[in-house]
This record gives C-alpha cells, sequence and structure tokens, in this order.
C-alpha cells in the first residue's frame, strides 16, 4: 500500500465517523408530518403504544453539537411513531445525558419518550 492509499482510508474512514454525528434524519413524508406535543391528545386520537427516541453516546456524543443531538432525537421518535402508524407523540420525557469530570461536564445524549396516536386531524391535541 501506498501512502496515498493509506491517506485515502484514512480519509473515508473519518468521514464515515463523523456521518455518526449528523442528526437522524427524517425517514419518510410520513415522519415528517409527526407532531410532538406537551399536551394530552384530543378525545378523538387512538393511543398506538410507547416510544422512545435517542441520538448519541458517550463517544459520538462528546464531538456532537447538542443541537444535532437534539434534532437527532426528536427526528428519532418521529421515525418510530410514523412505523407505529402514528402522527402525534405526547411527549412524556426528555433527558439529556451528561458524561465527564466534575469541573467538565458535556452533553453526550438525548432521550425523548412520550405516548404515540393516531388522530383523525394531525392538529388534534
Amino acid at each position: 500500500m501506498t501512502i496515498r492509499t493509506i491517506a485515502g482510508v484514512a480519509w473515508i474512514g473519518a468521514c464515515y465517523a463523523l456521518a455518526g454525528c449528523a442528526p437522524t434524519q427524517l425517514s419518510s413524508p410520513a415522519a415528517s408530518a409527526v407532531r410532538i406535543t406537551h399536551n394530552e391528545p384530543a378525545a378523538g386520537c387512538t393511543y398506538l403504544g410507547d416510544v422512545t427516541g435517542s441520538q448519541g453516546d458517550f463517544v459520538r456524543g462528546a464531538i456532537t453539537a447538542n443541537a444535532d443531538l437534539e434534532t437527532g432525537a426528536r427526528n428519532d421518535i418521529k421515525n418510530k411513531a410514523a412505523a407505529m402508524g402514528g402522527n402525534l407523540v405526547y411527549l412524556l420525557t426528555q433527558r439529556a445525558g451528561q458524561t465527564g469530570s466534575k469541573d467538565r461536564l458535556e452533553q453526550t445524549n438525548v432521550t425523548l419518550s412520550g405516548n404515540v396516536y393516531r388522530c383523525a386531524s394531525p392538529g388534534a391535541h
């Protein structure tokens, strides 16, 4: 192997590693249409189940922007809700994990948990 080939392979590996730091993307138009709310859904909505969405871990989370961790967790929960046939997530908990020493803590992950509903009107909540 030449130095040029090794450098190329290293560059590709770094790009793949950094792609893990990007926020999870929405997987479908149905996922884009899922609403997340802190309000209980209307009486006409059907409960479909529980869902958890997250982004980050102690390795990649430390080099991922907080906004990307939050966006990724939000997109993850929307993807899972859409896969269940839901169009509304009633958010129950939001957690941001931190790692580090007492002098320097870094947010390394975000986890959202909620209940998935199918509402006749996506704006119903």
